[in-house]
């Protein structure tokens, strides 16, 4: 059956099949991406699929093509989260019991969305690879159908259908940016795309952290990263998959990474200038694109999944703050006398700067008299207003010193 797949019938077949259950993600023009690259940019976003991701494409495609005594016998598969969904969701639609392994450090949003699709989960290791050795021992002792994420044929055959999309909505786009964690999404969507039209480049994108398919592209054989450590949870995988391995090699036009800071920044961009959530996977394609030379094409930067907790989603953005220098910290030292503490607050706020946390150290200097130490973690707009303030600082004598945003 598998060898059959990855041809323009079955991506066809699958186009169909997949409309059933997906939400239509038109494509999004984004100005300001635009403007920062000379490209015209537009968003894919599948963050905004029912499951949060487009790993639903893939999963009830698969799932489509069993047999009802396959399906009957139990379905199981591992996941960092989103194939999880995917797969408990499609299983519903069919009737069929899902069992999905999960890692331990799987966000919570993602473990309860898929029990409340009415799939069991179980939690187990610390990165997907340790939890997908786990769900092939649970589908030997039970006789569960196993459903992979990413190395399966068919299931990238049903991820393809979002490169269908992209060039019925935009026929001449140039480039298509994916993100990569085990490759299925860039296997089905990079060979649609050069069935449909060699011409059109896609590029798969990688945290630094969890680089497995940059380094089995230069080895020019599937190689296992030692270990992973990345922010961006779905896309932490230490192994490409073997089956897609040689389609990856075939149409994948060029692989690049980029580092976890990164997409703290990008997160802030997307909610600021989108007003949409997109986990860090999905923001991959965004921070590439200052990595690439895209003047005057048109580019699709495929936002995977929007599946973020809150707890995460507060972290982010307070990083990605901090890293725009809207939130920094300063020490000062000044004489330990009353009336210098509102000096210090009144020049703060003729520079439009905003306090938001005070430190008062009075065991800095044996004498206090001489210097105290005074932290203060204040807001600004930007790098050039941060400069201000402490430039402000420094003329009045404070000699104030960076020490990075303390929250």
């Amino acid at each position: 059956m598998e060898n059959e797949m990855l041809t323009l019938p079955k991506f066809e077949e699958a186009t169909e099949i997949v409309q059933r259950v997906t939400q239509e993600t038109k494509l999004i023009y984004s100005e300001v991406f635009s403007e920062r690259t000379g490209a015209k940019v537009y968003l894919k976003p599948e963050n905004m699929q029912f499951t949060g991701a487009y790993k639903l494409r893939g999963a009830y495609y698969k799932i489509s093509t069993l047999t009802p005594e396959e399906r009957s016998k139990g379905l199981i598969t591992a996941s960092a989260g989103n194939h999880a969904q995917g797969v408990a969701y499609a299983a519903k639609s069919y009737g069929a019991k899902a069992t999905i392994v999960m890692p331990t450090s799987t966000p919570l949003i993602k473990v309860n969305r898929t029990k409340g699709y009415g799939a069991e989960v179980v939690l187990y290791g610390d990165v997907y690879d340790e939890a997908c050795a786990k769900a092939y021992e649970l589908a030997e002792e039970h006789g569960y159908t196993f459903i992979h994420p990413f190395d399966d044929l068919t299931v990238a055959t049903g991820q393809g259908t979002i490169a269908m999309e992209i060039v019925k909505e935009l026929p001449l786009v140039d480039v298509i940016l994916v993100p990569i964690g085990g490759g299925g999404l860039a296997t089905g969507v990079s060979t649609l795309a050069k069935l449909l039209n060699p011409k059109i480049k896609v590029i798969g994108v990688e945290p630094e952290g969890a680089a497995c398919l940059k380094e089995s592209l230069s080895a020019g054989k599937v190689v296992t990263l030692p270990k992973v450590n990345t922010i961006a949870d779905g896309t932490a995988v230490k192994t490409p998959g073997e089956k897609i391995f040689p389609y990856l090699q075939a149409n994948l036009d060029d692989v690049i990474t980029v580092p976890d800071a990164e997409l703290v920044v990008a997160f802030l961009d997307i909610v600021e200038n989108h007003k949409m959530i997109v986990e860090n996977s999905g923001l991959l394609t965004v921070a590439a694109l200052k990595h690439l030379d895209l003047k005057g094409k048109k580019v699709v930067s495929i936002l995977s999944g929007g599946n973020m907790d809150v707890i995460t989603m507060s972290s982010v953005v307070q990083n990605g703050l901090i890293a725009r220098d809207r939130i920094f910290t300063v020490s000062i030292l000044l004489p330990d006398k009353p009336g210098e503490l509102s000096r210090v607050a009144a020049l703060i706020a003729r520079e439009s700067g905003n306090v938001v946390k005070l430190e008062h150290n009075q065991f800095v200097s044996i004498n206090r008299n001489a210097a105290v130490e005074l932290r203060i973690t204040m807001e600004a707009f930007g790098t050039e207003h941060k400069h201000q303030i402490i430039d402000a600082l420094e003329r009045e004598g404070f000699g104030p010193r960076e020490v990075g945003a303390v929250i």
